[in-house]
């Protein structure tokens, strides 16, 4: 799960390595702002600062001649991509860059989404445009700096007591996190459950099993059997993070880092409540997919629209992230389904009010107690049949009769 979360990050500022761009100025006078020290400056600070290209850039003075004429060459260039001197993007800057209030840049890349470098290149021009325009009515060079330079924003969580909390970089990344941890597992031993059941269906073992024991308790001991498999290892992930992570926070301490406000106590309780609704949630419907399916293959093609349908929380998490008291956030909170992983992480990002979090773990309760009645309705009459799988409308026929 780590390597899911870090190597695309690594693997994305590995890749974007070094990029040769041509830089073809109109005016003449923007040589200065493409040079070494000024691509430096331009380069993100902090975490982006690793997702940022390097910039080779060739600067290409075209005052005096027109600037679709000086590009062309570099456009081939660009569209070569066998050439020795090839290139990775172009950015072209007219000639009426100061005055003309209809004036824009071009930029040319092979890649539509090279989104990184054509704001770091059109972020130097800008910059140095605007100092132009303010020498040229009177502002001394040397106050440029001081009138231009930008103010860094640090975030602040105002908590209900008036505590401030810092870190709010961190607390997204640890948002996503377990999130995952939280999801997860649940999917992942919601298919075992599936599969186990299949299997037995077409080894006949489950028509031995029942002559032992009800229909109910085999999918009780089943579900109650791998969830304790689920925290079992989920703790083992915890209690190895926890040990890697303690050094990191006696050295995030001494550096005068208050480390709580990033992860407070409460959020392994809320963690391991949250897990079990949503585990006991999600492997109901693993249950009936296997109950009333031949074949795995034949399961699958059932769960996965359902999958897709569940995991919504996750699709939406950005925005449940950063907003954790809009409508929508608190909505789906407190919905059947979605409850459990939306409300931990509202309780991870912010301070929802105790009875949201009361009517979640009821909704959440509620919800399993239906599901679980429903699924061993289901179950009782799917796990002995074959053949064909059974309709909406057969399944609630099941329901009622069972």
């Amino acid at each position: 799960m780590a390597g899911l979360i870090v190597l695309p990050g690594l693997m994305m500022a590995r890749g974007l390595g070094e990029k040769k761009v041509a830089v073809v100025d109109g005016t003449g006078q923007l040589r200065d702002a493409f040079s070494p020290k000024e691509t430096s400056s331009a380069t993100p600070k902090g975490r982006a600062r690793e997702f940022a290209p390097q910039l080779s850039i060739e600067y290409v003075d075209a005052h005096g001649s027109a600037t679709d004429a000086a590009a062309k060459p570099y456009l081939s260039r660009l569209a070569d991509r066998r050439s020795a001197e090839k290139l990775d993007a172009i950015l072209v800057i007219p000639s009426t860059a100061f005055e003309g209030e209809n004036a824009k840049m071009m930029f040319y890349s092979r890649a539509s989404t090279d989104i990184i470098v054509q704001q770091t290149l059109g972020s130097m021009a800008n910059h140095a445009i605007e100092r132009r325009r303010l020498m040229a009515h009177g502002i001394q060079p040397e106050a440029l700096d001081s009138l231009l330079r930008n103010l860094p924003v640090e975030s602040v969580q105002l908590s209900h007591s008036g505590e401030q909390k810092k870190g709010g970089e961190l607390n997204f990344l640890i948002g996503f996190v377990f999130a995952a941890l939280l999801l997860v597992p649940s999917l992942v031993y919601g298919l075992e459950i599936m599969r186990g059941i299949i299997q037995e269906k077409t080894d006949r073992v489950v028509e031995i099993l029942i002559s032992s024991m009800s229909p109910r308790q085999l999918l009780t001991g089943k579900v109650t059997g791998i969830a304790l498999v689920g925290l079992t290892q989920v703790s083992v992930w915890i209690l190895v993070g926890l040990g890697v992570a303690a050094f990191g926070a006696a050295s995030a301490t001494m550096a005068g880092i208050n480390v709580l406000q990033f992860l407070r106590p409460t959020v392994f309780v809320y963690f391991a409540l949250f897990f079990v609704l949503a585990y006991f949630t999600y492997v109901c419907v693993y249950a009936i997919g296997g109950a009333i399916c031949n074949s795995e293959k034949e399961a699958q093609q059932l769960i996965a629209p359902i999958s897709m349908l569940m995991m919504l929380p996750w699709f939406l998490m950005v925005g449940i992230i950063t907003n954790p008291e809009s409508s929508l956030s608190v909505g789906f909170s407190m919905a059947p389904v979605f409850g459990p992983i939306t409300m931990f992480v509202r309780t991870l990002v912010s301070e929802p009010p105790m009875w949201h979090i009361a009517v979640s773990i009821a909704v959440s309760v509620a919800t399993i107690f239906a599901f679980f009645w429903a699924t061993a309705k289901i179950f009782r009459v799917g796990i002995l049949s074959y053949g064909k799988r059974p309709t909406i409308p057969e399944l609630w026929r099941w329901i009622r009769v069972a």
